[in-house]
């Protein structure tokens, strides 16, 4: 799985022993919060004595000692899950089609499929913890001659499938909220503290949560019950009891006695759940210090330097770009050591290593801004490239600012390229793109009606046919995410005036089922934006390393190594500032996201272009309130040191 040694080496020593604890941890909570289960489940305002009494002897009893144990196994379960499906950078769907097929891959369905084992166990530990009328599947029952039979219990039933029903919830919601998503807080905290301010949040997540589960299961269980039911008593030879109230009915499922037992039992599956999420979450993102030199020769693959070439597992690379962030800030005696030179040789490795790393990883980031612009403002069209446009230099085609000659014709074809915004290739060197821009396949069947007119001919009659004579007056493009029929923009030369008009061909209408899947596959713009920007916590870290370096080298670097590589960390600023000004000026990249208090899903990665943009700009202040006038001696093209100056004056 990780074939690099490194690799091997940081999973089998750091990630195993971290999820190791924190599963150790869910372990040793069970027992306190499954005593908090048992008093709420008895609690009896009118005996309160007597329910505490109830409750030790219940506690003391081997019947929940077993739970105890299947309980733990649940909870060890939950943990390894945890450990296979998390992830740092979040699979962001950009349309409703993208997410179906997120919940039907195979993966998914194996971990559904688990959580409703799981869902059913915690249901039978719940079942037999509140005992009474719940406590077995079968009960004697008497036939309508009078003869004794084994019946089923329908309440029984009711919580083994209830808890089924609230693991398939919670994994279906696992995918939609990419719950498995692993943030790093941006405040440093202790373990305890952490966990202890997080728990009044898991507590309220799992009690809404399962009101809106038990809620579903309610309707669900009312309308297609009689089939878990009948299958039961054919499989395992029970007899419905006619003298009980069906709970399939209006009648049976006004039982408030049950419907809080059941509310209160999904709350206490959930809260196990997401209290080994959480605590999984806290250690897997703990601070981890890696060396900047090595000790020894062999120690050379743990080296900080050495890390950051690494592209899987990505939790290394972002840890390791993480403690680079906090090294520049707070470690001088850190820092030493990567502004110090080998011996012999005299040669800045370690510095070189470092900035060579977050440059890539800038030069990528502007890379995928530029071209998810262009991909964008062309909606899906490849460009025409004017003569003069052919003969810019390297440098000014990759930061362009994506404006085309308007009155130059446009091509009839269209380049296809994947239809995922966020294709992961992260893996392929540390120069590759991660991201892959999102255009549609016209020449699919399924492809929009709306991309096809935009590619269509402009009627003879439309004001903006032919040649634009005022100088004042420019061509519109068709809005950006517009759907409107009238959006049209000429995709070929005007004909002739003497040439006589095709009668006007009927449009062949799609079929019901081809519009349907069409409209589930349209992109969503907000969430194209944050699937191109998903990743940039890397950025967010690699942008405050180069300017915290940078600025500590005006006084810490007595060998001058940073000065040789300070104006490409300029140019690089400077440049994915322009592109990230320019990707702002879209529409809904800059709307943020309403922030949902009731559910346990982390909403970092939607606010991460957000923490860019103002991590980015403090980045260029940090090093123009250092070094002032002097930066007025590097060497840099004329728009960057204008717009270099107007973060010099504080303009910016």
């Amino acid at each position: 799985m990780f074939p690099s040694e490194t690799s091997c080496w940081f999973i089998r020593k750091v990630i195993w022993w971290r999820a190791a604890a924190s599963i150790a941890w869910s372990v040793l909570l069970l027992p306190p919060t499954t005593a908090v289960f048992v008093f709420v489940s008895k609690f009896s305002f009118l005996h309160p004595i007597q329910t505490i009494s109830e409750c030790l002897s219940l506690l003391m009893s081997s019947c929940l000692i077993f739970s105890f144990i299947l309980l733990g196994g649940v909870v060890t379960m939950v943990g390894f899950l945890n450990l296979e499906y998390y992830t740092v950078i979040p699979t962001i769907a950009c349309s409703k089609i993208a997410l179906l097929g997120q919940l039907l891959h195979p993966r998914q369905v194996i971990n559904s499929f688990a959580h409703c084992l799981m869902g059913v166990i915690v249901g039978w530990c719940c079942a037999v913890t509140v005992g009474s009328r719940y406590e077995t599947l079968g009960c004697p029952c008497k036939s309508s001659d009078g003869v004794p039979q084994m019946g089923l219990n329908e309440y029984h039933l009711v919580f083994l499938l209830a808890g089924a029903f609230v693991g398939f919830s919670h994994s279906l919601l696992g995918v939609i909220h990419n719950i498995n998503y692993v943030s790093f807080t941006a405040v440093q905290q202790y373990k305890y503290l952490h966990f202890k301010g997080s728990l009044p949040l898991v507590l309220k997540c799992s009690a809404i949560q399962a009101f809106y589960s038990i809620r579903n299961f309610t309707v669900a269980y009312f309308f297609l019950g009689y089939i878990p039911k009948t299958w039961i008593c054919k499989t395992l030879n029970l007899h419905l009891d006619s003298s009980v109230h069906r709970l399939d009915s209006i009648t049976g499922f006004v039982d408030l006695s049950l419907l809080y037992h059941l509310w209160i039992s999904a709350t206490f599956l959930l809260f196990t759940w997401y209290t080994t999420l959480l605590l999984f979450r806290i250690f897997v993102t703990e601070v981890y210090s890696f060396p900047v030199q090595p000790t020894f020769t062999e120690d050379s693959r743990q080296c900080l330097p050495r890390v950051l070439t690494d592209q899987q597992p990505m939790i290394l690379k972002f840890l390791a770009l993480q403690d680079l962030a906090l090294l520049s800030k707070h470690s001088p005696s850190r820092r030493s050591e990567v502004f110090s030179l080998s011996q012999p040789g005299g040669h800045p490795h370690n510095w070189n290593a470092v900035s060579r790393e977050c440059l890539a990883l800038l030069a990528d980031l502007t890379q995928r801004l530029v071209a998810y612009h262009e991909t964008v403002a062309t909606n899906g069209r490849a460009k025409s490239l004017s003569s003069g446009s052919e003969r810019k230099t390297s440098s000014d085609t990759s930061f362009s600012s994506g404006t085309e000659d308007l009155m130059s014709p446009r091509p009839t074809f269209l380049t296809k390229t994947p239809t995922s915004v966020f294709a992961r290739s992260f893996a392929g060197g540390p120069h590759s793109p991660l991201t892959a821009p999102f255009t549609p396949d016209l020449d699919s069947p399924f492809s929009s009606p709306t991309l096809r007119r935009l590619t269509g001919p402009v009627d003879q009659c439309s004001p903006w046919h032919g040649s634009v004579q005022s100088p004042h007056i420019m061509r519109r493009a068709p809005k950006l995410w517009s759907t409107s029929a009238e959006s049209q923009v000429s995709s070929s030369p005007p004909r002739s005036p003497a040439s006589v008009p095709s009668p006007k061909q009927e449009p062949t209408k799609p079929s019901f089922l081809a519009q349907f899947l069409q409209n589930r596959k349209e992109q969503l713009p907000e969430a194209s934006s944050q699937a191109l920007f998903a990743d940039s916590q890397a950025h967010i870290w690699a942008l405050e390393a180069l300017s915290y370096l940078v600025q500590a080298s005006f006084t810490e670097d007595q060998f001058g190594v940073v000065q040789t590589t300070l104006p490409s960390i300029l140019s690089s600023m400077l440049h994915l500032q322009e592109a990230v000004d320019r990707h702002f000026k879209l529409p809904h990249a800059s709307s943020k996201p309403v922030r949902s208090a009731n559910s346990m899903e982390d909403f970092t990665y939607k606010t991460l272009r957000f923490a860019l943009r103002a991590t980015l700009k403090t980045a260029i202040y940090r090093i123009t309130t250092t070094f002032g006038s002097h930066l007025n001696a590097v060497q840099m093209s004329a728009e960057h040191r204008k717009r270099l100056q107007q973060f010099l004056e504080f303009k910016e």
